[in-house]
């Protein structure tokens, strides 16, 4: 199916509210996709490998860090210019946008807002044009949804400091050249460090055999008495609001993020519908098939509205992390059910890599889990509304 026929939803006409640059924004990471990702996407998913290669062409669209200040490299851009980048970057592929996000949101983001200036001044430019990839540890064996109770350490040792311990499910971990990784101290302290690739003890083994983001690559981080120059230590936060506030915006990404997956499959039921004929008639002529595009377009139409109210929030610096949690857990929802109920309109063909919805229903089954899982999400509303945690 022709990539260059498609046509974005917009049944409550969001575009009326988008400026200019916007839409010139997400016109040129459309055109990307439709040129550079959803030709060979299919292919690397089968293959179960990650496209390298578009590392940095990404950067070369300003797709790293677009929300960070130009003097950095970067694009200089607002929270609502993020969000749509991400989702164009989604509807080619969860572990595009993945990739992206983590680049932005785990990596860059984290160097900005608690690094040092010589820091900044050293990595972000290139984490911005795609030189170097990075990677964000905090999931460890033991410890998914209770960050807190991370065991991985770091120990004082004159001017470096001592790490040992593990993470895992860390997309881009094999082929990241730096890691943002949050360790406790001797005082039990969360703290943020930028370990480098080839420092003596730090291996990133990748994970195999996954089902989901089969084109994104993901790994394990293990430190076995790694001697980092305390100059890598980020000193300006301490504690686990430093990675929560990374998570808040990397899962404010993946919400418009999961909006790009549906439309994808939306935007491929509808126009199978139009053309495939049964009883001598379009599919799109049967009742039950209408109800599944119009339910489809409902829903995507709701998350556009709640994503595009969340980009403002977040433009003005309102936005809570309770918003965002509810934002992602929705959105990505919505995305999985339509990415199931259009799969259905084309029977067998759906299950086929001549069309996204599998391979988007896979993915989606993964982001439905990192980045806070569905269910911590909702417990985390529920906590908000009555203020009494249900998690601890």
């Amino acid at each position: 199916m022709s990539n260059s026929n498609y046509i974005s939803l917009d049944y409550f006409n969001l575009d009326e509210l988008l400026s200019e640059e916007h839409k010139i924004i997400r016109s040129s990471i459309r055109d990307w996709v439709n040129r550079s990702v959803k030709p060979i996407i299919e292919d690397y998913a089968q293959r179960a490998e990650f496209p390298k290669h578009l590392f940095k062409e990404m950067g070369e669209l300003g797709a790293f860090g677009p929300y960070l200040p130009e003097q950095y490299g970067c694009a200089g851009l607002d929270q609502m210019a993020y969000g749509l980048i991400m989702q164009e970057l989604e509807r080619g592929d969860s572990g595009i946008r993945s990739a992206a996000s983590v680049q932005s949101s785990l990596v860059m983001y984290p160097i900005f807002a608690f690094g040092s200036e010589e820091q900044r001044q050293h990595y972000l430019p290139r984490l911005a044009n795609g030189e170097l990839i990075g990677c964000f540890g905090l999931t460890e064996p033991n410890h998914g949804s209770n960050p807190g109770g991370m065991e991985t350490r770091l120990h004082d040792d004159g001017d470096h400091v001592v790490l040992n311990g593990a993470k895992m499910w860390i997309t881009n971990a094999p082929i990241a050249d730096i890691a943002v990784v949050w360790a406790k101290d001797e005082q039990g302290i969360i703290r943020g460090l930028i370990v480098e690739k080839g420092m003596k003890g730090f291996t990133a083994p990748e994970t195999h055999g996954k089902w989901s983001l089969r084109a994104s690559v993901t790994g394990e981080l293990v430190f076995d008495e790694v001697k980092v120059p305390k100059s890598n230590l980020l000193p300006n936060i301490k504690g686990l609001k430093g990675p929560m506030m990374c998570l808040n915006s990397a899962r404010y990404g993946i919400a418009w993020g999961a909006v790009g997956a549906a439309l994808d499959c939306y935007d491929a039921a509808l126009r199978y519908s139009l053309e495939r004929k049964q009883f001598n008639k379009p599919l799109a002529a049967f009742q039950l098939q209408q109800k599944k595009l119009a339910e489809a377009a409902t829903e995507i139409t709701k998350a556009q509205l709640m994503a595009w109210r969340l980009g403002m929030l977040r433009n003005d610096d309102k936005a809570t992390p309770a918003q965002i949690s509810m934002a992602k857990r929705n959105n990505v929802s919505m995305a999985l059910n339509i990415a199931r109920e259009t799969r259905q309109i084309l029977g067998a063909m759906g299950i086929t890599g001549d069309f996204p919805m599998m391979r988007h229903m896979m993915n989606l089954e993964s982001v439905i889990t990192y980045e806070g899982t569905h269910d911590i999400h909702l417990l985390i509303t529920g906590n908000d509304l009555t203020g009494i945690s249900a998690i601890v």
